[in-house]
Formats: structure tokens, sequence, C-alpha cells
């Protein structure tokens, strides 16, 4: 047997210094990958030319078109039997392929991804996965803690963060590609949440190891990163929640996204939150028009095991204000 094949596929705008980085640790992989995919949104820095001079093929957007939509065309340009997604800004440990193909293929996983650690750090966790509450709004789990026993236990998972990661081909053919309508952001959560819903569980590597520099097009509070997640967490809820689990669950809906206004408030992005509501709102009624929904027990007992993960890992670490909060005035530990 002819052993599986792998192509990564990058998203490019900007950010040629993190891009040469990159490709250093993916010429460097144990496990090579056999393809190397750059989607260029409308790179304006020479990123695109350096992909090219380093063996990969470019694709051209022509334009910013989104995350969703550059790694959708790069997926659809993709012949390995594993795709490799990874942002332009994370460096990979040479064996991180390795190590997720082999789990992978263990655990019958239909995706992988590994311990993202901080740049510059050995101890920092940007992120092991995502888990999505009953309100709306989403926890890249780990982000921010100091790394330690509770983050170096292999698990299933049913949300990869898109950092870097590895999927299956044949997953794409059966829950769709990611959601372009959200441009940028909680894509990746869209995505877990209809493989969850579909059956398709992955798993957490912690022996695989990747470093990401975070939110290095735009920054994290920058007004355009606060506007596209204050309107996706609606698209989430128009996408996927039912009528019932709606009209059951308004109340964690509007604490979770009133607390995040706090947030928002508090880094001067009040505006950009107000301004992604009101688009979400506008586009919630069309969508739901069009939509068929999972039965309401089946996705309210997969937002209830998420948040009893939220919480744990909490509990384990130390609470963020927000999440305190949260579960305070929801009282969802107890329910």
């Amino acid at each position: 047997m002819s052993a599986a094949t792998i192509t990564a596929v990058i998203p490019v705008w900007n950010g040629r210094e993190w891009l040469e980085r990159l490709l250093d640790t993916l010429a460097a992989q144990t496990t090579p990958a056999t393809e190397w995919i750059a989607v260029d949104n409308g790179s304006t820095d020479g990123a695109p030319e350096i992909a090219r001079e380093r063996g990969a093929c470019v694709i051209s957007m022509g334009r910013n078109s989104g995350f969703a939509a550059a790694v959708n065309r790069g997926i659809q340009a993709s012949r390995g039997d594993w795709i490799a997604v990874l942002n332009t800004d994370v460096e990979l440990a040479s064996d991180y392929f390795e190590k997720l193909i082999a789990a992978a293929a263990q655990e019958n996983a239909w995706f992988a991804t590994g311990k993202i650690l901080s740049t510059g750090t050995q101890d920092q966790i940007d992120g092991v996965f995502d888990a999505l509450c009953r309100g709306g709004t989403a926890w890249r789990v780990g982000q921010a803690r100091i790394d330690g026993p509770l983050f170096s236990v292999p698990r299933t998972i049913w949300s990869a963060p898109w950092t870097a990661a590895v999927f299956r081909a044949e997953l794409f053919r059966r829950v769709g590609a990611l959601e372009e309508s959200f441009e940028s952001y909680l894509e990746d959560v869209d995505f877990g949440l209809r493989c969850a819903l579909s059956g398709c569980s992955g798993c957490y590597v912690p022996g695989a190891v990747a470093w990401h520099r975070g939110s290095a097009a735009l920054g994290t509070w920058h007004p355009d990163t606060v506007r596209r997640l204050s309107r996706n967490q609606l698209l989430l809820i128009a996408r996927h929640y039912p009528p019932q689990l709606l009209r059951r669950r308004v109340w964690h809906i509007l604490v979770a996204q009133m607390l995040w206004a706090c947030v928002a408030l508090r880094h001067g992005a009040g505006w950009a939150w107000l301004r992604g509501k009101w688009q979400g709102i506008g586009r919630f009624r069309a969508i739901r028009s069009q939509r068929k929904y999972a039965e309401a027990a089946v996705l309210e007992g997969h937002l209830r095991e998420q948040e009893h993960e939220i919480c744990k890992f909490q509990q384990a670490t130390r609470w963020d204000l927000y999440w305190r909060m949260y579960f305070l005035l929801t009282r969802s530990e107890a329910k």
C-alpha cells in the first residue's frame, strides 16, 4: 500500500517574513507534504513570489476574499489524501505531520491538530481545540494558559483551530467546505459543528507541536476583526440553531452576546461590535429561511458537552472574567 499523500494549503495575505519561516519548517518535515499550494489574497509585499520560488503552486484570488474562500480554493486544487491547512504565521516542529497522520490513522479520525504554542515560547498555549457555548460564542481552549499536564493528554475533539491542522480529503465531500460568507473568523467553528452533527470526530495530538504568532495580519482587536467576529457569532446561531433551541436558549444567547459587547468596549471596539451585530441581524432571517436544522436535542446535547469542557478547563487553569460571568448568569454549570 502506498503512503498517504499530503497537500499543504496556505492562505496568504502579505506576511512575507512569516511565510518564509513556515516554508522552511515545511521543507524540514520528516513526513513531507508532496504538494504545496499558496492561495494569495492580494498580497503586496512579495509573499506569493517567495512561495513560487520555493516550489509552491500559487493561486491568485485577485483580492482579499477572506480566509474561507482562499482555503476552499486551495482544497479544490489539492490532490493529496490529506490536506494540511496552515496559517502563514505558523512554524512547525519537524515531526508535526508525522505525528498527526500517525495518530489520526490509529484513531480512525477525520482530522487532527497538535499543541499550538505562542511564537517565542515553550510553555504558553495559543490553543488546542475550539469549544462553543449555547450562547453562540466560542473559546479557543487553553489560549494564553501555561502548558501543563492538562494539555498533554490526547483526546477526541470536534472542532480544530485551522491554524495548523490536517484533514482527510474525503471529509470535505462529507460535510462540505468552509462557509465563505464568514470571510474570516469562526468559519472553523462552523465547520466543526457540522463535523459533530455528522459524527466525524478528530483528535488532539499533544506530541505534535507548532508555534503561532496569532492575529499577525490585523491584530486581535482591530475593528475589522471585531466586526467579523461579532457578525459571525450571529451567523453561527442562524445557521445551526433550530427554532425550539433558539427559543429555549434566548437567555444564554443574550448573556453571551452582551458580555462579548462589554469585552469589545473595554478594548475600544464597541462601534465595530455594533456594526457586526447589525450586519448579522440583517442576514439572520434570510439564512434561517433556507436552512434545514438538526434535531434540537442533538445540537443542545453537543453544546452542553462543549460548555462542560469550557468550564472544566477554566476551573483547572484560571477563570476568564467573561466565562465566569457567563456561567454565573446562565447557571450552566448546574444544568
